[in-house]
Order: structure tokens, then sequence, then C-alpha cells
């Protein structure tokens, strides 16, 4: 989905929150929420009502890094030995008093183009750490959008080129071997097509760290029953990754699994 990271009320702050909100429907982020996320929020097991619900009661307290480490992962190496930090969450962009998430928005603007358009369901802001989550209930990581509908300025022309490939902070190429750049009319779609949602995840990830000194991390959150499916892109994607230290922070996660860190 595409969420903005700027602070805009859109309603009062009386408004109802959506019928899939289970804790938490107070808060001021509803009166910024976009309306493609309330409208999500409407059922209870849908993308963003189980965002929302499943890590609401972190949402003023934070989630410790060091339990966050030890979950087990479905994917991932060993955890690495960092000192401990408070994960604050970040939903869309805001926190739950609807405080928009500092150079979230220059990020969003230096990677995607506009402070409007970035993909990330979730970020978990430490003093010392900050974490990327893509959460998945039944869909997979979002593949481009222009290359699917015959519009990619690389491969189906048209004017113009594509900034992930061009040089600057958005391309890929500096983080991810996408191999050679796209040709005119190739017929096997390149890999910046199939991981774009991803990748874009993890060129802010790192863009918005090192703006705040922070070290990045990046999480695939699924259903344990999806990661079949999911395995073999994600191993693609991971296998891509350029640095091998941000390739150990790298970690597939069960929605089951954070269901139990909840509960402790």
């Amino acid at each position: 989905m595409n969420h903005g990271a700027n602070r805009v009320r859109r309603r009062a702050v009386s408004a109802p929150a959506p019928k899939g909100v289970l804790t938490g429907d107070r808060e001021p982020i509803f009166s910024f929420l976009s309306e493609e996320v309330r409208t999500n929020m409407l059922r209870r097991d849908s993308e963003s009502a189980v965002l929302w619900n499943a890590f609401y009661p972190f949402a003023h307290q934070g989630i410790s890094l060091g339990d966050w480490e030890r979950l087990r992962p479905l994917w991932g190496s060993a955890p690495e030995a960092y000192e401990d930090d408070q994960l604050i969450p970040y939903f869309w962009g805001l926190h739950a008093d609807g405080s928009p998430l500092e150079d979230l928005a220059d990020t969003a603007s230096s990677i995607a183009g506009r402070d409007d358009r970035l993909e990330i369901d979730l970020l978990l802001l430490g003093t010392r750490h900050l974490v990327a989550v893509e959460a998945k209930v039944g869909g997979e990581a979002g593949r481009c959008g222009r290359y699917a509908s015959g519009r990619c300025p690389e491969v189906h022309g048209g004017g113009g080129t594509c900034r992930y490939w061009d040089d600057g902070p958005a391309a890929f190429d500096r983080v991810l071997d996408f191999g050679l750049r796209p040709e005119p009319d190739q017929e096997a779609r390149p890999p910046c097509a199939t991981h774009y949602q991803l990748a874009r995840t993890l060129l802010a990830v790192q863009h918005l760290a090192r703006k705040k000194g922070l070290t990045p991390h990046f999480a695939l959150l699924i259903p344990r029953r999806r990661w079949p499916a999911l395995e073999a892109g994600w191993l693609d994607f991971a296998e891509r990754v350029r640095d091998e230290a941000q390739w150990r922070r790298l970690r597939v996660l069960a929605w089951e699994d954070l269901m139990a860190l909840k509960q402790r």
C-alpha cells in the first residue's frame, strides 16, 4: 500500500475508528491515517487491522530489541549481540499520537520521488537501531506496477529513464545486485520488477538510518503457512543484498511468534 509520511489531519478527533480495530481506537493517529488505510482496517483480518492490533500493545512502551532479536525466524542468521534498545512503532509513518517520523518524508522524496509515495507498513525506531517491517497476511511483496502495465521506460520505452537505475539515492544498484540494466524489449522480467517493493523498502530504511545515525534492519512478517509459497522469492531477493552486515540483519518472521511475544 502507499501511505503518506506527513501529518495531515483528515478527520475530526471524534470520528470513530475503523471496525477492525480492537484496542487503541481513541489514539490521535486515526485522525491522520489515509482513507486507504482506514478502509483496509474495516475487517479484523485485513492487513492493516492485523498490523495495528498486533503492534499497538507496544505503541508507547516500545519493543525490546533483545526480545525482537530472540524471536525465532522462519529465515535469518543468528542474532547479533547488540546492546539492548527500545523500539517505538511508527504505523505507516506515524506514531500512535499522530506525529510523523522525523526525516521519513525527506527519505520518501529521495527514494520514491514524492514524500507521499513510500510503502513501509511499520518502522520500529530506537536510539541505536531502526527496523523496517513489511507485513503481509495473504499477499506477497509488491512488484513494479509500471512494468506490469507495459510502461517500464527501460524495457517498454516511451521516453525517460527509471529513477531506480539512474545515479542517485534511489539507485537499486547501491544496495542490490540486480544484474545489468534492463534493455528495450527484453523478454525476461528483470529482478527490479520482481523485487520492487522489497528493494524500495531496503533502500529507504538504509537511507533513513544513515540520516539518523542508526543501524538499519529489515524484516518480512508473514503467516507461517505462507512461507513455503514465498520462500523462493525471498531467497532470491536476499541473495542479491550486497552488504553482508545488512544481509545478517534481514529476517523473515511469523505473525504467530509475534503473538507469543505480546503475551509475555
